[in-house]
């Protein structure tokens, strides 16, 4: 399992924090999402095997979210 924390611009409200919740944790490979409301992150525990870290920043800036820095453990 892998872990990956994206760093976002701030959030403008708490609904999109239930959209990006949303759609990462239906992506294969997602086992699980936290998304930080306060302090602008996304963290995601995922299996490289199936998806990578490059993928879910696609599929967050793809809702209309953009991705200031990634990394992962």
């Amino acid at each position: 399992m892998k872990k990956a924390v994206f760093l976002m611009e701030p959030f403008s409200c708490p609904s999109c924090v239930k959209k990006i919740e949303g759609a990462l944790s239906r992506a294969k490979g997602v086992q699980q999402v936290k998304v930080l409301f306060h302090s602008n992150k996304v963290r995601v525990q995922f299996d490289g095997a199936i998806i990578s870290a490059n993928e879910l920043q696609e599929l967050i800036e793809k809702l209309g979210y953009p991705v200031l820095k990634q990394k992962v453990a």
